[in-house]
Parts: structure tokens; sequence; C-alpha cells
């Protein structure tokens, strides 16, 4: 467990994306062979501290509960992560949050990476079609 608080105190120093707003949004350090990744940081996790926070979050802890898992519990049981740890600002266009760039990713990629090869997940579950779609088409990944 020490390796993994380690490793996040490493990550919420990382300011290597000019164009990210915030400090690096992180979960608990929980070794858990289940691993929740989304694509970035909402504006509103920048302001609590804590990933699934907000909208996306509240919609996900309904659809749990309605099965009987709390949020408390699933944060205490669940690795969660990102494939960007800040958030990346509006969207241009003015829809939504905008999609981490594939610079952004790839300096991003360490830190997933590591707790990936880390934690060695049996369930990977992703929150959006574009981080499935990175996994899909631009990563492989042999941890399983």
């Amino acid at each position: 467990m020490e390796v993994l608080i380690q490793h996040q105190q490493n990550l919420i120093k990382c300011s290597n994306c000019k164009d990210m707003i915030g400090k690096p949004i992180i979960g608990n350090p929980v070794k858990s062979k289940i691993i929740l990744i989304g694509q970035a940081p909402g504006i509103k996790e920048g302001e609590i501290k804590k990933p699934f926070a907000w909208t996306a979050g509240k919609n996900m802890f309904k659809w749990f509960y309605s099965i009987g898992v709390d949020e408390e519990k699933f944060r205490e049981n669940v690795y969660m992560a990102a494939v960007c740890r800040c958030y990346p600002g509006k969207n241009p266009s003015g829809t939504g949050d905008r999609v981490p760039s594939d610079y952004e990713i790839k300096k991003c990629s360490k830190w997933l990476d590591y707790e990936l090869n880390f934690l060695k997940p049996k369930l990977i579950s992703t929150s959006k079609i574009f981080v499935f779609s990175l996994f899909m088409y631009k990563r492989s990944i042999n941890i399983l």
C-alpha cells in the first residue's frame, strides 16, 4: 500500500500539461482488483478533490445504489483513475468539457500505466466510450 501512496504523492505534484487546469485529482489508494477509469475530472472534481464527485459520478452512484452498493463502500473498494488527471477545461464549442489532446494523454499515461501494472486488476471498467476506445485502439495492455 505504501508504494501506491507514494505513487499518488508523486502524481499530485505533476504539472506537465500547460493547457490543463488545476492540480491532478486522485482517488483513495485502494489495493483493488477492480479499477474504474474516467476520461478526466470535471471542474467540480477539482473543487471537491475527488474523482467522480459531480454529474457523472452522481449518476453512476445512483445506479450502484440501486443494486445495493453505496458510494462510500464503492470508493473504499474500487480504485478510481482517469486517462488524464487534471481538468481539461470547457469544450471550445461550449458543449461539455474538452476532450484531452493526444499530447496530454501521452504525458499522463505513465500514471495509469503504473497503476495498471501495480494493481493488476481483474476488471477494468471505463466510464465513457472515449476511454474504452483508447484501450481498444491506442494501447495494448497485458495485465490479466
